[in-house]
Protein backbone atom coordinates (compact mmCIF):
# COMPACT_ATOMS: atom_id res chain seq x y z
CA UNK A 1 0.00 0.00 0.00
CA UNK A 2 1.26 3.40 -0.97
CA UNK A 3 0.38 6.92 0.31
CA UNK A 4 0.43 10.48 -0.64
CA UNK A 5 -0.73 13.74 1.59
CA UNK A 6 -2.32 16.26 -0.80
CA UNK A 7 -3.20 19.60 0.58
CA UNK A 8 -6.58 21.27 -1.41
CA UNK A 9 -6.13 24.61 -2.21
CA UNK A 10 -8.88 25.31 -4.73
CA UNK A 11 -11.71 28.02 -3.87
CA UNK A 12 -14.23 25.40 -4.70
CA UNK A 13 -13.02 22.20 -3.04
CA UNK A 14 -13.25 18.93 -4.32
CA UNK A 15 -16.83 19.97 -5.58
CA UNK A 16 -19.16 18.06 -7.80
CA UNK A 17 -17.42 18.36 -11.52
CA UNK A 18 -13.68 17.39 -9.94
CA UNK A 19 -14.72 14.75 -8.41
CA UNK A 20 -16.79 12.98 -11.13
CA UNK A 21 -13.45 13.08 -13.14
CA UNK A 22 -11.45 11.76 -10.36
CA UNK A 23 -13.69 8.72 -10.13
CA UNK A 24 -13.28 8.36 -13.52
CA UNK A 25 -9.45 8.36 -13.38
CA UNK A 26 -9.27 6.31 -10.44
CA UNK A 27 -11.60 3.53 -12.32
CA UNK A 28 -8.95 2.68 -14.57
CA UNK A 29 -6.41 1.12 -12.15
CA UNK A 30 -6.99 -2.03 -10.80
CA UNK A 31 -6.05 -1.19 -7.45
CA UNK A 32 -7.77 -0.06 -4.47
CA UNK A 33 -7.78 3.82 -4.47
CA UNK A 34 -9.16 5.36 -1.13
CA UNK A 35 -9.50 8.76 0.08
CA UNK A 36 -9.01 9.70 3.64
CA UNK A 37 -9.63 13.14 5.53
CA UNK A 38 -10.38 13.70 9.19
CA UNK A 39 -10.58 10.09 9.84
CA UNK A 40 -13.11 9.37 7.89
CA UNK A 41 -12.33 6.90 4.52
CA UNK A 42 -13.84 7.12 1.06
CA UNK A 43 -13.72 4.80 -2.33
CA UNK A 44 -12.28 6.89 -4.91
CA UNK A 45 -14.14 5.10 -7.15
CA UNK A 46 -17.59 6.05 -5.49
CA UNK A 47 -18.95 10.20 -6.39
CA UNK A 48 -21.58 9.54 -3.79
CA UNK A 49 -18.48 8.42 -0.98
CA UNK A 50 -16.16 11.25 -1.70
CA UNK A 51 -19.30 13.97 -1.76
CA UNK A 52 -19.52 12.45 1.76
CA UNK A 53 -15.99 13.67 2.66
CA UNK A 54 -16.97 17.52 2.64
CA UNK A 55 -13.31 18.30 0.88
CA UNK A 56 -13.45 21.77 1.06
CA UNK A 57 -10.34 24.43 0.45
CA UNK A 58 -7.56 23.84 3.18
CA UNK A 59 -8.41 20.15 3.58
CA UNK A 60 -5.65 17.66 3.46
CA UNK A 61 -6.44 14.59 2.00
CA UNK A 62 -4.31 11.29 1.71
CA UNK A 63 -4.52 9.39 -1.19
CA UNK A 64 -3.94 5.68 -0.78
CA UNK A 65 -3.42 2.88 -3.20
CA UNK A 66 -3.62 -0.71 -2.72
CA UNK A 67 -2.83 -3.41 -5.77
CA UNK A 68 -1.16 -4.54 -8.28
CA UNK A 69 -0.79 -1.17 -10.06
CA UNK A 70 -0.20 1.11 -6.92
CA UNK A 71 3.03 2.21 -7.89
CA UNK A 72 1.84 4.37 -11.52
CA UNK A 73 -1.53 4.58 -10.00
CA UNK A 74 -0.49 7.18 -6.78
CA UNK A 75 1.56 8.45 -9.34
CA UNK A 76 -0.77 9.30 -11.98
CA UNK A 77 -3.65 9.97 -9.51
CA UNK A 78 -1.89 12.79 -7.45
CA UNK A 79 -0.70 14.33 -10.40
CA UNK A 80 -4.08 14.35 -11.57
CA UNK A 81 -5.20 15.25 -8.09
CA UNK A 82 -3.17 18.41 -8.51
CA UNK A 83 -3.78 19.80 -11.31
CA UNK A 84 -7.93 19.54 -10.34
CA UNK A 85 -7.29 21.44 -7.28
Amino acid sequence: MLQKKIHINSPNGLHTRPAAKLVQEAKKYISKVTIISNGKKANAKSLFKLQTLGLSQGSTIILSVDGLDEKIAIKNLSIFIKKLI
